[in-house]
């Protein structure tokens, strides 16, 4: 029998990043998430852009090193 585990594929508009949170907002976040069907991360990207713009930080775009 073959050990099928799938490996995540790395991704080319991404970074992983580690951080730790109010255990109240984690809360929330997780069921909205769940409820809302749309992804952790994509949630970050959106609340990170809304405080960017609020603070008019302009978004740096990523380039190759």
């Amino acid at each position: 029998m073959i050990n099928e585990t799938k490996k995540p594929r790395p991704s080319v508009n991404r970074t992983q990043v580690g951080t730790s949170l109010d255990k109240d907002l984690y809360a929330t976040l997780k069921q909205f998430s769940k409820d809302s069907r749309i992804p952790q991360s994509k949630l970050f990207d959106e609340a990170l852009e809304l405080l960017f713009n609020k603070y008019e930080i302009k978004i740096i775009e990523h380039t190759e090193s």
